[in-house]
């Protein structure tokens, strides 16, 4: 299966299993804003427990907050958003279509890798274990074509990022004969930026309303409640706010699903730390982050660091861990090392002193800032498309099945009455009754028991506990596992203990 047809099939396949809606669908919709359905809402918030547990609850020093999305205008003048927040955008003039010039510049860099490897997999089927993929690389005629042109292409875009260089960006775009997807043309206007934030009003009448921003980012809330959270808690440094809420963003080419949105939300850790520690403090969230993507077991093929081209106003080092999308490597989470440009710049807007007393030293300081932060709805995406997989089974048919890690599966068990008769139907109810009360649980007495195996193995669902004749007899009933369908006859007791031990997310956050 291709990328491209794995990735239509993961949007549809979220669609149909109640994971996403589109948002005001009866109305045609509205572009890149979505809903999560009755079992999206569910993995969602999974995956923010699953964060915020280890984050706050594992570490003493890290404690949780919950900004308003609405905030003052200055907040966001002290953050450079109101000067620089912006997005180099160009328009094709036939299609009359906007793209973002940097993300045309990526995807013409990914097809040139995709045709390397198309290259290196032909190599490899044609002549078998006798092929030498360094050697390869280094004589074939073609693929060194490719490489140079990644080579040029990537020196001279990295340039234009770091110089903000919209005229060599637009250079890049024509020397690399980059079309309009829609025209086919290559009729592109100048390269232009565009301010990303949204700006709505607040007051009881349009004379004296005053212009507030839909907050783009989160971190903002925890930096004008520095002074408030570490008076209170009396943490000392080094000491972290965590965060979980809605950003907002107003993506002109929002594209790839819920990989871009303009209402998204966002799980974030800001690091208060010691100026001139940054370094060593940098490289440790680095691997706490990796590590913490690994162990939900998407597979580590799946993941590598990318250090940042251009660093962000705020930065002295910035990298993305990179997730393995079906359209390529793209941006999960970002580690960012904001030095100690924040809180000085809302000290100097706001006139009140935002400083950290160290009582050990007797010094006053501004602190360093390091910064992680995961994208929920691409972490959310990530699961979906790494767990669906379609399985080619013994009598030919196709088996489509999620395998969702079992710790964050929205729906931990189902339910199953062989018949809707002979009393299974109310033993099965009494079982869902005492599971659901520690458990999400789903009761399916609908259709043939193979049939709802199936609808339970697309949803997700890590187990199926099927209640027969039998069960009537001795209290044992059949546990059917989704990864494996290996089925085994137990007690009611020994398959909590495997619901317990298999998807607790309390028991394996204590391995950690």
């Amino acid at each position: 299966m291709s990328s491209q047809d794995l990735f239509k099939k993961v949007v549809s396949h979220a669609k149909e299993y109640g994971y996403i809606f589109q948002s005001s669908e009866i109305y045609d919709g509205l572009s890149a804003v979505y809903d999560y359905g009755q079992n999206g809402v569910l993995l969602k918030k999974n995956l923010k427990e699953y964060w915020w547990k280890s984050m706050v609850q594992l570490n003493d020093n890290i404690v949780g907050l919950d900004s308003a999305i609405l905030m003052h205008p200055k907040v966001w003048e002290a953050s450079g958003h109101v000067e620089a927040f912006n997005d180099p955008l160009i328009d094709n003039k036939d299609s009359k279509k906007r793209y973002r010039a940097d993300i045309l510049i990526e995807n013409y860099l990914d097809k040139l890798n995709s045709k390397i490897q198309k290259e290196i997999d032909k190599a490899k089927n044609k002549f078998g274990e006798d092929f030498e993929e360094e050697k390869f690389l280094l004589t074939n005629k073609k693929i060194l074509g490719y490489k140079e042109k990644v080579n040029l292409t990537q020196s001279t875009f990295s340039k234009a990022l770091k110089e903000d260089n919209l005229n060599l960006l637009k250079k890049i775009i024509e020397d690399s004969n980059i079309v309009c997807p829609i025209s086919g043309t290559k009729n592109w206007t100048d390269v232009k930026q565009f301010n990303l934030m949204f700006e709505t009003k607040l007051g009881a009448s349009t004379d004296d309303a005053k212009n507030l921003f839909l907050r783009p980012e989160t971190a903002q809330g925890i930096f004008v409640n520095f002074l408030n959270v570490q008076k209170t808690s009396r943490l000392k440094i080094p000491f972290g706010i965590a965060q979980i809420g809605k950003a907002f963003r107003n993506e002109i080419v929002a594209r790839q699903f819920i990989f871009r949105m303009r209402e998204f939300e966002q799980m974030e850790m800001q690091f208060f730390i010691k100026p001139g520690t940054q370094k060593e403090w940098y490289e440790k969230w680095k691997l706490d982050r990796m590590s913490w993507h690994l162990s939900l077991g998407l597979g580590k093929e799946n993941y590598k660091f990318h250090d940042h081209e251009k660093l962000a106003h705020y930065a002295d080092a910035a990298c993305d861990i990179d997730f393995k999308f079906p359209f390529g490597f793209k941006e999960l989470e970002g580690i960012h090392s904001r030095t100690d440009f924040d809180l000085k710049n809302h000290e100097k807007m706001s006139g009140k002193k935002i400083k950290y007393y160290d009582t050990i030293t007797q010094e006053s300081y501004t602190p360093f800032v390091i910064e992680t932060s995961i994208g929920l709805d691409r972490m959310f995406l990530a699961v979906l498309a790494s767990s669906y997989c379609e399985e080619k089974l013994d009598d030919d048919k196709i088996r489509t099945v999620l395998k969702i890690p079992k710790i964050i599966s929205p729906i931990k068990v189902a339910v199953l009455p062989l018949l809707k008769k002979d009393r299974l139907p109310e033993l099965a109810r009494e079982i869902y009754n005492k599971i659901k009360k520690e458990y999400v649980t789903i009761y399916d007495e609908k259709d043939a028991v193979g049939r709802r195996y199936r609808r339970q193995d697309a949803l997700g669902t890590p187990y199926c506990i099927t209640v027969d004749h039998q069960s009537l007899d001795d209290d044992t009933f059949t546990i059917r596992d989704r990864d494996s369908m290996e089925q085994k006859r137990l007690s009611f007791e020994e398959i909590i203990r495997i619901l317990k031990n298999e998807t607790s997310l309390n028991k394996f956050l204590s391995s950690l």
